[in-house]
């Protein structure tokens, strides 16, 4: 199934941000996007020069115009420009029985005001037609804070990129209060322009597949951290995130097949066959193994023939591995019990009816940007 995601949010000239951000993660994570242009922005790394808000009624005709032909399975809500427009916007997606992430866009990164008072205060009927509001702190702060959002019904993710320390904490707290968190180490770059955009977006398309909300959530900060890792580092200020990198990091489905494991015994030779192939090398660990990386993101490793029982090892990245584990067993395969590895990647073993090795893993941004990944690969 192709997800049908619909973005109704404001255009951003840089292309870091907004439609074009929302876009590009849509489309990098299996979706069709659609558009509802909401405002035009005279934008770039360096901050917001100019913005025209789109008349409600034009915003209104997009939003019918896609749902009456193509359909719709998800919705994000971004940038909405004005109070009118956040009402319009609340009366025309009112009878779409489909999940809705709502990113409740006030300022950009560079510090530009995107919404006033009005607007945010508008923004409470959107609210209630959420699934799920995504606001940073903030922008959590000017909503009412937590509670107050809500009491609209609706799931809160809470970002913790403005928050202080070298570890950022996400909390996804549901409408009757159960709480997943997520911790990861805060990611050093100035190329953070349409972080939330593209957030949110990812969250839209993972619930247009028909994933849980935390395994959507789960999935999309994976895909934000891979894009942060990747990022080109255009302009000379806040800068686009690496969307077009994000390839084979954010599996859809029951596994992906995106790394390979290959035995050797003389490592200086071998490293020296996959240098010489172009690929790039990644980790070095001599002499007992190394990783590469294609320009397409799948990886390849090399290691000690005697800790692969001198044979290669196919690994199938999986969004839910414990689901696959599950569904293999109760096909009558013998799956090892899912561990996570000292590499920090949680694996469970197989070989499939020929006896070829498998390996079943998750491991998000460990893969191709551990903290022991190569200076300057």
């Amino acid at each position: 199934m192709t997800p049908r995601i619909l973005i109704v949010a404001g255009s951003d000239s840089g292309g870091g941000a907004g439609i074009q951000a929302d876009i590009k993660t849509v489309t990098m994570l299996g979706g069709h996007a659609m558009t509802a242009i909401t405002a035009i922005t005279a934008q770039n790394t360096l901050g917001v020069q100019a913005v025209l808000p789109i008349a409600a009624d034009m915003v209104i005709a997009q939003i019918e115009s896609v749902v009456s032909d193509i359909g719709v399975d998800a919705v994000k809500i971004g940038m909405i420009g004005s109070a009118a427009t956040a009402r319009a916007v609340a009366d025309a997606l009112a009878g779409l029985a489909v999940p809705i992430v709502f990113d409740p866009v006030m300022v950009a990164t560079s510090g530009d005001t995107l919404a006033d008072a009005d607007t945010i205060a508008a923004f409470a009927r959107l609210m209630a037609l959420a699934t799920v509001v995504t606001p940073n702190l903030p922008e959590l702060a000017a909503l009412g804070g937590e509670a107050m959002v809500r009491a609209h019904g609706c799931a809160v993710l809470v970002k913790g990129g403005h928050g202080d320390g070298e570890m950022l904490v996400d909390r996804l707290v549901a409408a009757n209060g159960r709480e997943t968190r997520w911790e990861s180490p805060r990611i050093a770059t100035t190329s953070t322009h349409g972080t939330g955009c593209t957030l949110a977006s990812a969250i839209a398309t993972g619930l247009g597949h028909g994933l849980p909300l935390d395994v959507a959530v789960a999935r999309a900060r994976t895909f934000v951290r891979v894009a942060l890792h990747d990022a080109p580092g255009l302009g000379g200020g806040h800068g686009s995130m690496g969307h077009q990198r994000v390839r084979q990091d954010v599996a859809v489905g029951l596994a992906s097949p995106n790394h390979v494991t290959l035995p050797m015994t003389d490592f200086a030779a071998t490293r020296a066959f996959y240098d010489l192939l172009g690929l790039t090398r990644i980790v070095d660990a001599e002499p007992r193994y190394a990783r590469y990386e294609s320009p397409g993101g799948a990886t390849l490793s090399i290691e000690a023939a005697h800790e692969l029982d001198g044979r290669p090892l196919t690994f199938l990245e999986c969004d839910d591995l414990d689901a696959a584990v599950a569904r293999l067993r109760g096909g009558g395969y013998v799956v090892s019990d899912p561990v996570v590895e000292p590499w920090a990647w949680r694996e469970a073993r197989l070989t499939d009816p020929f006896g070829n090795a498998l390996c079943l893993y998750e491991a998000g941004e460990m893969r191709r940007f551990p903290p022991w990944r190569l200076p300057h690969a």
